[in-house]
């Protein structure tokens, strides 16, 4: 949703992919009864052991696919319909949800443990075609440590991010290829209305706001928060989840009092993530007991530490570093998924047009 949330290393997630690759053999997709492919974003992760436990527990090895942000993962899905990557799809959110069950893009299934999921969440509940797996919230990060040098206090608000003081000092994402790239502009949306967004964004774009494709590249790359990027950013201020801080927390010793970023609690969007199971799947089978291994509790409990997302399921334990460390948002800002569903390719033009040109 994230969250993109989204600060597991680089190197782990691909590992993890990769050992999963390597025990499965080369391309195909679910077309070996005993393998089943999982398609998701780059973002996705789970511990070596969870993993290892249901592939033992179930008899299949799982394939893992990344096909980059959510968006463009999403985008990759409809384009091979009829004839999918992989069996699972992890990762659609809320955002993007209309467009892939207008699509076609999932077969009915009704996981199981989703007795314990909240009613709220489940935004597909007459038909099953999706299931929720975690939520998070989109929300403006800085970097604490840029701020108290310069003895300038972050910002909090939308309306703080025009301010001529953190001029440049943004870096967003793509709506049109990124989940909490769109996310944030929906953000604005909801905030400001349908009236008035265009010219919020107008005055953010002449404030200095950076656009990059993807979380990535955003938080990786530009932001100069991220204690694991892949090279030091010159922007403190970076569209990212409400639960990114504890994942510059984790594995410090001592442990900090506070994690080195902050969230700016008057900029979040809710985001809901969802699995489903892709029609055409070549082992329909094994996509059923990935699904209802993703929901199960042992998964659930290893999202957070993971993906620094929230589990969908209530009966989850949630670790105390993410509690200690996160954000809790009480009142983040919304969309009815109808409206989403209306306009979201009207928005995303809109700002494209606005933003990018």
């Amino acid at each position: 949703m994230s969250t993109t949330s989204r600060i597991t290393a680089t190197a782990v997630a691909a590992a993890v992919g990769m050992s999963a690759l390597a025990a499965c053999g080369g391309p195909g997709g679910g077309a070996d009864a005993k393998t089943v492919s999982l398609v998701s974003h780059d973002s996705f992760n789970v511990s070596k052991s969870v993993l290892s436990a249901f592939e033992k527990e179930s008899g299949y090895k799982v394939r893992i696919l990344k096909g980059g942000d959510a968006g463009k993962a999403v985008n990759q899905a409809i384009l091979s319909q009829g004839n999918p990557q992989g069996d699972v799809f992890f990762g659609i959110d809320n955002t993007l949800l209309s467009r892939g069950l207008h699509e076609g893009l999932f077969s009915p299934y009704r996981a199981k443990g989703l007795a314990d999921v909240p009613a709220g969440l489940q935004l597909d509940k007459g038909e099953h075609r999706v299931t929720p797996l975690d939520y998070g919230d989109i929300c403006v990060n800085y970097d604490r440590g840029y701020f108290a040098r310069h003895k300038t206090p972050p910002p909090k608000t939308f309306d703080d991010l025009l301010e001529p003081r953190y001029k440049g000092m943004l870096v967003t994402e793509n709506s049109a290829t990124s989940s909490p790239g769109l996310a944030f502009q929906l953000g604005t949306i909801a905030k400001y209305g349908p009236a008035g967004w265009q010219s919020y964004w107008k005055k953010l774009k002449a404030n200095g706001v950076e656009v990059v494709d993807g979380w990535e590249q955003a938080y990786y790359e530009r932001f100069t928060g991220s204690a694991a990027g892949k090279r030091k950013g010159d922007k403190p201020l970076v569209v990212s989840y409400a639960s990114s801080p504890p994942a510059e927390v984790l594995g410090k010793k001592p442990a900090p009092e506070e994690a080195p970023t902050g969230v700016a609690t008057g900029t979040c969007f809710r985001q809901i993530e969802f699995g489903g199971l892709l029609k055409g799947a070549k082992n329909e089978k094994g996509g059923k007991a990935l699904l209802d291994f993703l929901l199960s509790k042992k998964f659930q409990e290893d999202v957070p530490l993971q993906m620094f997302v929230n589990p969908a399921r209530e009966d989850a334990t949630v670790p105390e570093l993410f509690t200690k460390y996160g954000t809790k948002i009480d009142k983040p800002m919304t969309l009815p998924p109808g409206t989403i569903t209306k306009n979201r390719e009207q928005w995303i033009k809109q700002w494209s047009s606005l933003v990018l040109k």
